[in-house]
């Protein structure tokens, strides 16, 4: 196979399965980690939110119950006390004309985002916000003072979150490598469950290679292979079992046109070879050359029934359709056969009348090779019936019977085959080559019908079955 040749090759099954394990890997672990994500973001923002409101809920007790004559310096205090246990929490507390009244030592300068507050819809709201040196999760809300002054404040409360974002920025690609790696170790075990999952395939097809012709009763054994592949390994067993019974009746039909066509090639060959071998008279040539005229004709209709039954096989026969009236035919064929009928004192008799739309030609050879096979085998004084009936519906039937011994049951079964003859032991000018009823099948089998035969001591019926087309 060329390179181009395998581009264009779609890819081998495992490496879709494969890709398929991973790609559902990735998708299932990416929106498993994504989860998790967002799970341990929305946790940590509780938590911040929760110690938020824990000091405004602090700070806004302390204004409510903060009184006037209260020092700055004893008001500052209970700030810091509000903020002790709260690591990394600042307090920012200004009124709106920028008097700070209380600012967490050391800590971030809050003061711009409390005038951004007044006059806009920012407040009581948690933001994220950033310094030169840490980001801060903010809530930024208007409070008033419990005096006669009924003063207003805004109070700012920041709580660092470095540590949180360092935590997920870790754990973030932590997470995405595992998820790749995740990817790339479920593609890796898909790949290895694909080709042990395909073992039995191997199997079957390491089989199938030790299959050649002389081996075609080679069987699979459905039982040895997964479920999914039982109806796979039957219909190979029943293509096996179809082509291993066409190459025998190959065989046999090769063999039987060598012995047919041997026994006239040898009959013309001696005669030829006699005739050469001492000079005669211009009558005894001439009785000789009638003789090989007769061989001839008999190769030359073997050939011609070979060549019909070859295109009869392969659905190469085209049908010519008009409204035959069996009847006539049959009436016809008496005329034809009739001589050879009295010389044997077999008498005809037709009973029944039929019109249906077929090939004429075709019908009328059916009926030309059953009628000389019943004329054949009738005993001398005894009848051949010819009975057409229509039966319900659009078919007829078509039955052909003559008295006579029964034929041996063993050659029921195979009496439609080419070559096949009850009595081996007949002659061939008697009994022909063998492929009249063959020839008569192939016909019933392209009309669509059937045709069958039984037999008792007393008498042969052939029968056939057909239906009307219009």
């Amino acid at each position: 196979m060329t390179i181009e040749q395998q581009m264009r090759q779609p890819p081998s099954l495992t490496l879709r399965l494969t890709l398929l394990f991973a790609i559902a890997a990735a998708i299932v672990l990416t929106g498993f980690g994504w989860i998790i994500e967002r799970s341990i973001e929305r946790h940590f923002a509780i938590e911040d939110d929760a110690e938020l409101e824990s000091v405004a809920h602090a700070v806004s007790q302390t204004l409510a119950n903060h009184d006037a004559t209260s020092s700055p310096v004893a008001l500052a205090q209970r700030f810091n006390d509000v903020l002790v246990g709260h690591h990394g929490t600042v307090l920012h507390i200004s009124t709106p004309d920028g008097y700070t009244l209380f600012s967490s030592p050391g800590g971030p300068d809050l003061s711009s985002l409390n005038q951004t507050t007044f006059g806009n819809d920012t407040n009581d709201k948690i933001r994220h916000w950033s310094d030169a040196k840490h980001t801060y999760r903010v809530l930024t809300r208007r409070l008033e003072e419990n005096t006669t002054t009924q003063r207003h404040y805004t109070m700012s409360v920041a709580v660092a979150i470095n540590s949180h974002l360092r935590f997920l920025d870790h754990f973030r690609l932590t997470l995405w490598l595992m998820v790749a790696s995740g990817t790339v170790l479920m593609g890796l075990m898909g790949w290895i469950a694909v080709r042990r999952g395909h073992a039995p395939l191997h199997t079957i097809i390491t089989q199938i290679h030790r299959i050649s012709a002389n081996e075609l009763n080679t069987r699979l054994s459905p039982e040895t292979v997964p479920r999914e592949l039982t109806d796979l390994a039957n219909s190979f067993n029943d293509m096996l079992a179809r082509m291993e019974e066409a190459f025998q009746r190959l065989s046999n039909f090769s063999a039987d046109i060598a012995h047919e066509l041997r026994t006239p090639v040898t009959s013309l060959l001696t005669q030829t070879q006699v005739a050469l071998s001492q000079s005669r008279s211009n009558d005894e040539y001439r009785e000789i050359l009638y003789s090989n005229i007769e061989e001839y004709e008999r190769m030359a209709q073997m050939i011609g029934d070979m060549l019909f039954l070859a295109k009869a096989d392969n659905g190469q026969y085209q049908l010519n359709h008009t409204d035959v009236d069996l009847a006539k035919e049959t009436r016809d064929l008496f005329e034809y056969y009739e001589a050879w009928a009295e010389e044997r004192g077999v008498t005809l008799a037709l009973h029944g009348k039929v019109t249906m739309p077929a090939d004429r030609l075709m019908l009328r050879r059916v009926l030309s090779n059953l009628l000389s096979n019943a004329i054949r085998h009738t005993p001398s004084g005894n009848t051949v019936h010819v009975r057409l009936e229509q039966l319900s519906g659009e078919t007829i039937s078509i039955s052909v019977e003559n008295p006579g011994p029964a034929i041996p049951a063993e050659h029921i079964p195979r009496l439609f085959n080419r070559f096949h003859r009850v009595d081996a032991s007949r002659h061939r000018s008697d009994e022909g080559a063998g492929l009249g009823l063959s020839i008569a099948k192939s016909i019933i089998d392209i009309h669509g019908g059937t045709i069958d035969v039984e037999s008792t001591e007393d008498c042969t019926w052939f029968r056939v079955i057909l239906h009307k087309r219009h």
